[in-house]
């Protein structure tokens, strides 16, 4: 009887041993389930930010279409080119929109017109703007280097969407894998601190507008 005692106190003391074990596995499966999560929601949220510096109309149209244009990630060779096609339109879409600009008439109506070397042409000639006031509105360097930068963080955003990312490298390498995961991050902080260091004082179509 003394020895099925022992017995039963050793069987006792294993089962913590076995629960313990499970406990440090469902703490793993846990640990590793909160990292991919934090790793997507900071995906989401960098995508956000970026698109934040995009024109709005753009970035939507970008979205709404790449599911569709890519079949989900499964591109047969026309929806690839399809898939091109949308991605170099919404790129030159943001750079020309970054040579737009918008005024107020006396009315408060909103304007838009094009940035020129002889200052803003209204688009539908429904106005017409001082000379002293063109002045301000005419073309410059950084409206260029805004354009650029904003073409680059297009093409961050749209390596961020994973369905143009199957399409165009359906089976990638480890080394095309860590390209796509960290190339994305490294333009849009560097585009970030160049909008932040350079903010544009442009409000142009498709961007947000300022209070005067």
């Amino acid at each position: 009887m003394d020895l099925i005692k022992v017995e039963d106190q050793n069987k006792d003391q294993e089962v913590p041993l076995l629960s313990s074990d499970h406990t440090i596995i469902k703490l793993r499966d846990t640990a590793e389930q909160n990292f991919v999560q934090k790793a997507m929601n900071q995906t989401f949220k960098s995508t956000a930010h970026l698109a934040n510096l995009l024109p709005t109309g753009t970035v939507l149209a970008f979205h709404l279409l790449a599911p569709i244009f890519t079949n989900q990630g499964h591109c047969d060779p026309i929806s690839r080119s399809m898939a091109s096609a949308l991605v170099a339109l919404c790129g030159l879409s943001c750079f020309l929109l970054c040579f737009t600009d918008s005024i107020r008439d006396g009315s408060g109506n909103v304007i838009y017109g094009v940035a020129t070397l002889r200052g803003l042409w209204i688009i539908d000639g429904s106005v017409c703007v001082l000379p002293e006031l063109r002045e301000a509105y005419r073309l410059k360097f950084m409206d260029f280097l805004h354009a650029f930068m904003s073409v680059l963080v297009f093409a961050a955003v749209a390596l961020f969407d994973q369905n143009v990312v199957d399409c165009f490298y359906p089976a990638p390498s480890e080394q095309a894998k860590e390209v796509l995961s960290s190339l994305p991050v490294g333009v849009g902080v560097m585009c970030s601190m160049f909008f932040v260091t350079f903010p544009s004082k442009r409000h142009g179509i498709g961007f947000p507008l300022s209070v005067n």
